[in-house]
This record gives structure tokens, C-alpha cells and sequence, in this order.
């Protein structure tokens, strides 16, 4: 789409706007008209006009004293989620914006491979864990005793970092045998390129 998708729907999300659009859907209209069907006033129906002008949903052409507005289907016929997939940012810059983050959270809450502190936001936690879990090997089973001296290597309260990996789905427990969530460790390998 030629016109910014995030403008389209900034423009479509107010009600009056919609309405325009409904009633040049069953017709072409001028300000007055539209104003009288909408119960608006003629000047607000020209900026509402002007702003759907402004991303191309409609068009105006002149007619002896008036300017008729009309639907432009083109514009509208649009599927959202093509819309979104193909206007919004790429997935490298997306990829590239979160590897930035991870990295910006690791520096800030760890030190020499030590954690400082537990993150108190979910996110930060989950992106520490994650970091946590690349000491594990996958397909190999832990006992307690063995996980604990893996991540007191990073924090000394082994306890609660345990149970947040076990909350979180990136470890699991069985018996008091653990394990590392096969899913979550392919996962791992996918954002440690």
C-alpha cells in the first residue's frame, strides 16, 4: 500500500469518520448533504472529509456549485493483515531492535557473569533466565542439588531463580529431576544467532 498503514487506521478510528465512509458508500455526497444525513455541522464534515482525502479513502470532483466527495474502493479494499505484515517494520529491524534490548538488559542486571539483581519486570526476568538456561545442556537431566550449583554460579539465591525457570517453562520438573524445556531451548538456539 502507497499510504502509511498507521495513518489509515489513526484516520478510520474515529466514528464520524466511519460514518462518512458508510454514507459514501451508498452514494456520492457534498459537505451539505452529508452534514444534514450525519447530523454534523458542514464544517465538521469537511475536515473529517479532508483528513479521509489525506490517505485517499475518498475523492472530490467538482459539480456545477458543489464538490461531491466518492468512496474510493481502491484505497479501502485492503486486507488488514496484509496491510500490517507488508507496512510495518520488517522482521530483521524487529529482530535486530530485541537483540539490542537483550543486550542493553544482560548489561545492566549482570557483571562478570554474575546477576546483580533479579529483574522485577517479567521481561527482563524472562530475557535473564534465558541467558541462565545457556548453562544447561539440553537432553540432560539435573538433580536438584545440580541445578542449584549451576545458578548460584550466576546468583545466590538459587531457590527463587529455580522456581522462576520452572514457572516460566524453561525448565521442568518432574520428581525432582529437571530439565531443560526442549521447546524453550530451540527457541534459545534461534535468538543466540
Amino acid at each position: 500500500m502507497k499510504t502509511d498503514i498507521i495513518k489509515i487506521f489513526k484516520c478510520l478510528a474515529d466514528n464520524s469518520r466511519l460514518q462518512i465512509l458508510k454514507s459514501l458508500a451508498k452514494e456520492d455526497m457534498y459537505v451539505e448533504r452529508l452534514a444534514e444525513r450525519l447530523n454534523l455541522s458542514a464544517p465538521t464534515v469537511s475536515f473529517h472529509l479532508k483528513k479521509l482525502e489525506e490517505i485517499g479513502a475518498v475523492s472530490s470532483r467538482k459539480e456545477q456549485y458543489y464538490v461531491v466527495y466518492s468512496l474510493r474502493c481502491d484505497t479501502l479494499s485492503f486486507n488488514i493483515l496484509d496491510a500490517i505484515l507488508s507496512d510495518l517494520q520488517s522482521d530483521s529491524d524487529q529482530d535486530e531492535r530485541d537483540k539490542i534490548y537483550k543486550q542493553k538488559v544482560l548489561s545492566t542486571f549482570m557483571q562478570h557473569g554474575k546477576l546483580k539483581t533479579i529483574p522485577a519486570q517479567l521481561k527482563k526476568k524472562y530475557i535473564i533466565l534465558e541467558e541462565i538456561c545457556k548453562s544447561f545442556e539440553t537432553e540432560r537431566q539435573y538433580t536438584e542439588k545440580e541445578v542449584n550449583m549451576i545458578i548460584a554460579d550466576y546468583h545466590d539465591d538459587f531457590c527463587a531463580i529455580r522456581r522462576y525457570m520452572v514457572d516460566f517453562g524453561l525448565l521442568c520438573r518432574k520428581d525432582r529431576i529437571y530439565s531443560l524445556n526442549s521447546a524453550s531451548y530451540t527457541e534459545l538456539k534461534l535468538t543466540a544467532r
